[in-house]
């Protein structure tokens, strides 16, 4: 097993450092991680973004910094084959190498001083799914889980309102291209063979096992992982320490000071709560 190779220090506060770390996957790829270590440490959490994301995008940011704020220390990972840090482009990317990098990044991560177990998984979209279904797989190993506009399953996603868009085009001409927003400047350019992986997934099965308290949030015009996705996921847990948050006004990507400021409030008051 290779150990962290520490890249540089990005910069420090009070209440914590952070650290790029890089590591190398299964696949000797290159895995860069955001590492929030919060003074006083009580736990840790492992937080991952969704198709064309990165770690320092807004809301696993905001995510980040309520987890630190309240004992947590946090990894943020720029998985392969996104627009982040790592190695690889979109051209390549899946569900199946976002939930390896996942699972590499933990397995990583066991000899450090900062590990923890049992730990929180937190994630947004294709991030939500990966990281649900580590919890499926482990879930003695997962403390609390936050998948937040979880993509749920990839047969519910080609029934939503953007597939139903763009799904003519993109089985024809094997692409989807559209410029990003999320990081002006680049271009989404995904294969149709991410459908194709996406819909051996479905985290609906199995989430009547997952007895850890479980948050979920999601906006309530996202036309990607709908509120009637959620609340199908939110039906299917157990009944005990699960929560469903719809933000008004809010898309699938959370971008306006006011959703990433109700994103915060809710995380700081369930994470306060673990």
């Amino acid at each position: 097993m290779r150990d962290f190779v520490f890249a540089f220090i990005l910069f420090f506060c009070e209440t914590c450092s952070v650290k790029t770390l890089t590591l190398k996957n299964r696949k000797d790829k290159n895995v860069v991680v955001a590492l929030d270590e919060a003074a006083d440490q009580k736990g840790l959490v492992f937080i991952l973004h969704g198709l064309g994301g990165f770690k320092e995008q807004d809301q696993i940011r905001v995510m980040a910094e309520s987890f630190v704020e309240h004992g947590y220390t946090s990894v943020r990972i720029d998985s392969t084959n996104g627009f982040g840090e790592s190695d690889g482009g979109l051209e390549d990317v899946s569900v199946t190498s976002n939930y390896e990098d996942l699972e590499d990044v933990i397995a990583r991560a066991k000899d450090q001083s900062w590990y923890r177990e049992p730990f929180v998984l937190a994630g947004h979209s294709m991030g939500s799914m990966c990281v649900v279904l580590f919890a499926e797989k482990h879930p003695e190993r997962v403390l609390a889980l936050a998948p937040i506009s979880a993509l749920v399953s990839g047969a519910l996603w080609m029934r939503s309102v953007n597939m139903q868009k763009v799904m003519g085009m993109w089985e024809e001409t094997k692409w989807f291209i559209q410029d990003s927003r999320s990081k002006p400047g680049a271009i989404k350019r995904v294969p149709w063979s991410f459908v194709i992986d996406t819909q051996k997934y479905d985290i609906l099965p199995k989430a009547k096992f997952m007895k850890m308290p479980v948050l979920l949030a999601v906006g309530e015009h996202d036309p990607a992982t709908p509120v009637e996705h959620q609340k199908k996921f939110f039906k299917a847990l157990p009944e005990g320490k699960k929560e469903l948050h719809i933000i008004k006004g809010a898309f699938h990507t959370f971008r306006s000071n006011e959703h990433l400021s109700e994103l915060k409030s809710i995380f700081d008051r369930w994470t306060s709560g673990l």
